[in-house]
């Protein structure tokens, strides 16, 4: 997100999708906190993969810096599907159905 090589819609779906969860966690009660969580964690893997897709430049255009954010946000992108996998077990601990 420090590189500006991905618009400012990727840090903002990311960062407010944090602050979601960081309420998850701090509301162990309520359910419509996780549910939230794991909707907005699945709809950024969505807008995750159509943001690198579409603003990933051309080959010899990329400076290390530029390189290591791509790289950052394809490992973000990897790590979600676990992020959601563990967000629905703690969904189905609350009482999720």
């Amino acid at each position: 997100c420090m590189n500006s090589i991905l618009p400012v819609s990727y840090a903002w779906g990311n960062f407010s999708i944090l602050a979601v969860g960081i309420w998850a966690i701090v509301q162990r009660d309520s359910l419509d906190a996780i549910t939230m969580f794991l909707t907005g964690l699945l709809l950024t893997v969505l807008t995750d993969i159509i943001h690198i897709s579409i603003f990933y430049p051309p080959y010899g255009y990329l400076s290390d810096a530029r390189r290591f954010s791509l790289g950052m946000a394809i490992f973000s992108l990897l790590l979600k599907p676990v992020s959601c996998c563990l967000v629905y077990r703690m969904y189905r601990e609350r009482g999720g159905e």
